[in-house]
């Protein structure tokens, strides 16, 4: 099915090419079929960047496209009408990845606070082969007692 944007859609109606528009419900969201000189078959309203078409939450914000692009009679076919029905929205995609990336950068905030904490700790610092020294130095009979885990 082809389909127009909306500026598209208000050249074509400025021309005098729209014969026709039919809102059609599907689940609890509209979109418009527009009628033209040049097809027999519909054309639907497309968002302006993509071939998707364009959705209305309600057939009153489509009326109010409508009226503002100069079409002042409508048809309408809500058989497939189902208020009920929850769409997936990008809104909604929107506010997982959101919290998602305010997750993410709590968790990065917290690191860089636990790294500067341990960069500024004024305690000595060990190579590597003197905490092995230390490991082996510990005694073999730390006990389940102690919350340390022995030797193997």
């Amino acid at each position: 099915m082809q389909s127009l944007t909306l500026d598209q859609f208000k050249a074509t109606v400025r021309a005098g090419g729209v014969t026709g528009v039919t809102l059609t419900a599907q689940g609890s969201g509209f979109f418009m079929k527009i009628a033209t000189r040049a097809g027999s078959e519909p054309v639907v309203l497309a968002k302006a960047r993509s071939s998707e078409p364009r959705r209305f939450g309600s057939p009153t914000s489509a009326m109010l496209v409508l009226k503002e692009i100069g079409i002042r009679t409508a048809k309408m076919e809500f058989a497939q009408w189902d208020p009920e029905q929850k769409e997936v929205t990008n809104r909604e995609a929107q506010k997982v990845t959101m919290r998602a990336a305010h997750k993410a950068a709590a968790d990065q905030k917290r690191l860089a606070a636990d790294l500067l904490a341990a960069i500024n700790d004024p305690r000595p610092s060990l190579s590597t082969q003197e905490v092995l020294r230390q490991f082996d130095e510990e005694p073999d009979d730390a006990g389940p007692e102690s919350g340390v885990a022995g030797k193997a």
